[in-house]
């Protein structure tokens, strides 16, 4: 069964997060900089929430107006669904489908050590596919 942790160890990327009273134009720099879909939202204590693209969409949309020097904390997902490194692929799609999420936060006992989105098990799971066909 692939991984979690083979998705990470394939990816081999930084980890990019956000601190609850950056504001929405902090994120959006880091998130165009390392060009990330999505962005945990980290404080001294750990992880407190996720912030996506479409998050900024429907805060924009609701609001009638980019207010971009509003904070994070305000408009993050604080119910973050997150896995752990032996989350197999197969659980990882029925999260995403069940859940309507893009994005899961790894977690190591209370550290988040990475962050996996729809994209990354879907190659994972084309290149287990392709590997099989290889060998049969």
């Amino acid at each position: 069964m692939t991984t979690v942790k083979d998705i990470l160890n394939q990816k081999q990327s930084s980890l990019w997060s956000v601190h609850p009273k950056a504001s929405i134009l902090d994120a959006l720099k880091i998130m165009s900089r390392r060009d990330v879909g999505a962005l945990p939202v980290v404080d001294e204590m750990g992880l407190v929430g996720i912030v996506t693209e479409r998050d900024f969409i429907h805060v924009i949309a609701k609001l009638e107006q980019c207010e971009i020097d509003r904070k994070i904390d305000r408009y993050m997902d604080k119910d973050v669904i997150t896995v752990s490194l032996e989350t197999t692929l197969e659980d990882c799609m029925a999260i995403m489908a069940n859940k309507h999420v893009r994005h899961l936060p790894v977690m190591d006992k209370k550290e988040i050590i990475g962050l996996i989105s729809y994209g990354d098990v879907i190659r994972a799971l084309v290149a287990r596919a392709e590997k099989q066909e290889s060998v049969s």
